[in-house]
């Protein structure tokens, strides 16, 4: 009976919604005149409209931004697509209203708040003058009295993008926004695609669906919408600062409606216009994909495979030198029916490639360029040719021509490199570009090899080759026998990796034999000895080219670094952050097995940041940077990499130090993997260092993002303090440092708990924030410990209001000592064992 009573009343607010009935259709909304079903706001020219929206309906409303005098009800924006309002009989009514502390707020009809605009960067200053304005084009601005823009809605597009639109794909290397289509043409709320940037590069844009890619679009190839095609008389650009990446296209003024659109459901992205004669939006040039079944889709055609778009009917095929594999398609997680049919499992090689042997390269033209590329500035056509040819584990290049992407990149050419497998390829014909795929060298005609060997003759004296015939013998035999050796660490290396990884994965790396490794380090002598731990030790050493690395070489009786180099090589070999440490290569001789990474001259930061005669090192300018870095980096674990790492040893002497003494997070070694829908896991062996790890992890053995995030506040407190978690008998009156830090923050005595060092220079309200940041981190409820994501948010926006922090329960282990450098203990607590491994 509620049902029915509610219907009349509902249609009337539907009917006084519909008829834009407003008396004055102001674009403005201000304190004074808040925003109510039956209301809205129409742009000065009539384009837009801004009002309540349900589209199915029923009792649910959505605030929405739409095109007005349409026949075709088309939002572009919604502001709670994820928490509709409920109408309920004699329940009041909803609103839209501008706060006093001039943030949008949207609320139902019994005053809960479902939306506000404090996602973004606001003004937290009371007073009243704010002002939200519509403008014709599309976008909803929030402005302060002054005129300041303190919100406006074309910073978080939700699936449509307009013209003259600036869309933030990337900020600092970070993924800055994502495109989320509606669930159905009559459910606003997130669909399972999403669109962003590809985490690893600049130069490519992704649609995932969930976790996977669902199809890609590179912004140097194929007539799309990001490089200036697409039809409709519009102009894009995909523009690199330095650090932002960002998409923007404009149309010709008296253009009809335009519109890009990621479409409800299916994850297909088109460049759309109005026809007014049909009343109805037609494809403007650009659909990406064109169906679920085309073998257009990412990796359809398996690996070295590549789909021919060029056919009436879109098939896979096989390059010259390969062979079809036919199958399942179960390892790649494909399925035949009639939602995604894939093409096929791959192509295999006809003859496999071996190293030092003169391979020549086949000229695929025009080809979408496989994924996984790396990109190299700065290279001429044969400098990229030769850095391919001259590196056995390169399977192809492409130089491209950033200028077909309108001259937008930061980038006029560049090379791409490939290893491994080829995944992705597409004939694409005008669009595309050249691929350059390496075959085995007998795969070309003795006459095609004959004449680019006799071109490399330059010594015909017959005489001078007879005499150089004995020495160029012994090399030769030298030479072959290196190579072999080689290729045999190679291979056992390649199988040892396979039965380590459970995935089944094919890793990527780079292979350093251990004749170099043993040259570099001076045969391992202990004038190259940078220090050691419970993994073995790490050497310094020269490569070939005076590049200075770092080497870890694992101790032989050591059953904890078998798994250690096992997630290393797993993980780091597929991570890539400025503020993780990189992974250069790695090498398994029969009794050793090594790590090889970049070399960081200002060793670990707790060789700065506990000595009293080297804190000076690090003033407050220097310590805040490395606090934001490590939350970057953390941060790209947990949610931006395609893997959701979580490190579980995070502590002062893994947190390495470059030459600007910027951080570098290493030592992955108790990192583990969790699945896109898995929140948290428990372990029977707790391991990690006392101090750094979370109560629940601990006690319970309990992990997840959370207990990083208990680490990382564990650490900023001691860089801060300049104290160490381990030893809470420099601590007069406290029984460790969490709690100090609690009581000097509560008690507002916020500048004795900041380093002696920093108390007269150091920003005050800076550090306090950073304090009230560690507080909220190691919060003995892992629910109330913010995600990573925000931590970086809350260092990096300063007006940001911040929650108040419990306070802490005093938690303490059993062995009170501090730790010692190179210590291994083990602590039994419920029949779990607790590792703590320190100095490496």
């Amino acid at each position: 009976m509620e049902e029915m009573a509610l219907l009349p009343v509902f249609m009337l607010l539907l009917f006084s919604s519909s008829c834009h009935c407003q008396s004055s259709h102001d674009d403005q909304l201000t304190q004074a005149k808040p925003l109510s079903p039956g209301d809205m706001l129409v742009s000065k020219n009539g384009s837009f409209a801004l009002d309540f929206y349900s589209p199915d309906n029923n009792n649910t409303l959505y605030m929405v931004i739409r095109y007005n005098n349409m026949a075709e009800h088309s939002p572009v924006w919604i502001a709670n697509r994820v928490s509709p309002i409920t109408m309920t009989p004699g329940g009041g009514s909803a609103k839209l209203a501008i706060t006093n502390n001039q943030q949008l707020a949207l609320s139902d009809s019994n005053g809960q708040t479902l939306w506000t605009s404090s996602t973004t960067t606001v003004s937290t200053t009371t007073g009243g003058g704010a002002v939200a304005v519509l403008l014709d084009s599309g976008n909803f601005v929030l402005r302060s009295a002054n005129g300041t823009v303190i919100w406006q809605s074309f910073d978080h597009p939700t699936a449509t993008i307009l013209p003259s639109m600036k869309v933030v794909l990337s900020h600092n290397g970070q993924v800055a926004t994502r495109l989320v289509p509606w669930k159905s043409i009559n459910d606003p709320s997130p669909a399972d695609f999403n669109g962003s940037i590809d985490p690893n590069s600049n130069l490519q844009f992704f649609v995932w669906r969930g976790a996977q890619p669902y199809f890609r679009i590179t912004f140097f190839s194929e007539t799309s919408v990001f490089n200036g095609g697409g039809g409709a008389n519009s102009t894009s650009v995909v523009v690199d600062t330095g650090d932002d990446v960002y998409f923007r296209y404009t149309v010709p003024d008296g253009s009809p409606y335009t519109r890009v659109l990621f479409g409800p459901q299916s994850g297909t992205m088109s460049l759309q216009t109005w026809n007014n004669s049909t009343s109805q939006w037609t494809i403007a040039g650009f659909q990406r994909p064109i169906s679920s079944s085309s073998c257009d889709l990412y990796a359809s055609c398996g690996p070295f495979g590549y789909c021919d778009t060029t056919e009436a009917t879109p098939v896979c095929r096989c390059p010259d030198g390969f062979d079809r594999i036919d199958g399942n398609n179960v390892s790649r997680g494909c399925r035949t029916n009639e939602e995604l049919i894939c093409g096929m499992d791959g192509c295999r090689r006809n003859e496999e490639l071996i190293c030092g042997m003169e391979d020549p390269f086949v000229n695929l033209t025009g080809m979408r360029v496989p994924d996984k590329f790396l990109h190299i500035g700065n290279r001429s056509f044969d400098e990229c040719a030769a850095e391919c040819s001259t590196n056995c584990s390169c399977t192809a290049y492409a130089y491209v021509n950033m200028s077909s992407a309108a001259g937008t990149l930061a980038y006029a050419s560049g090379c791409l490199l490939w290893t491994g497998d080829l995944l992705d390829m597409g004939k694409v014909e005008s669009s595309g570009q050249n691929l350059y795929l390496r075959l085995a060298g007998s795969q070309v005609s003795v006459a095609a090899r004959y004449k680019r060997t006799s071109l490399k003759i330059l010594l015909p004296v017959v005489a001078c080759l007879l005499l150089l015939a004995s020495v160029a013998l012994f090399w030769t035999c030298k030479y072959k026998g290196k190579q072999q050796k080689k290729k045999t660490e190679k291979r056992e290396m390649q199988e040892y990796l396979r039965s380590m990884n459970e995935a089944g994965d094919n890793l990527e790396f780079s292979f350093i034999s251990f004749e170099e490794i043993v040259a570099a380090t001076d045969n391992f002598s202990d004038s190259r000895l940078l220090g050691k731990g419970g993994f073995g030790k790490v050497y310094k050493g020269v490569l070939q080219g005076a590049k200075e690395v770092a080497i870890k070489r694992l101790s032989k009786g050591s059953g904890q670094g078998t798994e250690e180099f096992r997630n290393e090589v797993v993980l780091i070999a597929n991570l890539q952050h400025k503020n993780l440490v990189k992974l250069l290569g790695c090498c398994i001789h029969p009794d050793d097995k090594l790590l090889v990474y970049e070399y960081l001259p200002n060793k670990s930061l707790d060789y700065f940041l506990f000595v009293s005669t080297r804190k000076h090192v690090l003033q407050w300018p220097e310590r805040f940077k490395i606090i934001q870095g490590i939350a970057r980096g953390i941060q790209y674990l947990h949610q931006d990499s395609r893997l959701t790492i979580i490190h579980r040893d995070l502590k002062a002497s893994n947190i390495l130090l470059d030459r600007e003494m910027s951080p570098k997070i290493s030592d992955f070694g108790m990192a583990k993997i969790f699945n896109g829908s898995q929140p948290e896991a428990n372990t029977n062996r707790v391991v990690g260092t006392y101090g750094y790890m979370s109560p629940e992890y601990v006690m319970g053995g309990a992990f997840s993002v959370k207990s990083d995030i208990y680490s990382f506040g564990v650490l900023l407190l001691e860089i801060v303090s300049g104290l160490r978690i381990s030893s809470p008998h420099l601590i007069e009156e406290f029984s460790n440092l969490i709690i100090y830090a609690w009581n000097l923050w509560k008690d507002g005595k916020i500048e004795d708990f900041v380093d002696s060092s920093l108390r007269e220079t150091c920003p005050l309200d800076e550090v306090a924030r950073c304090i009230h940041i560690g507080l909220l981190c190691v919060q003995d409820n892992p629910n109330r410990r913010p995600l990573m994501s925000t931590v970086v948010f809350m260092l990096e926006n300063k007006t940001t209001p911040l929650s108040t922090p419990m306070q802490p329960v005093y938690f303490a282990c059993s062995d009170p000592q501090p730790e010692k450098a190179d210590d291994n203990k083990e602590l039994s607590i419920n029949d779990m064992s607790l590792t703590a491994v320190e100095g490496r």
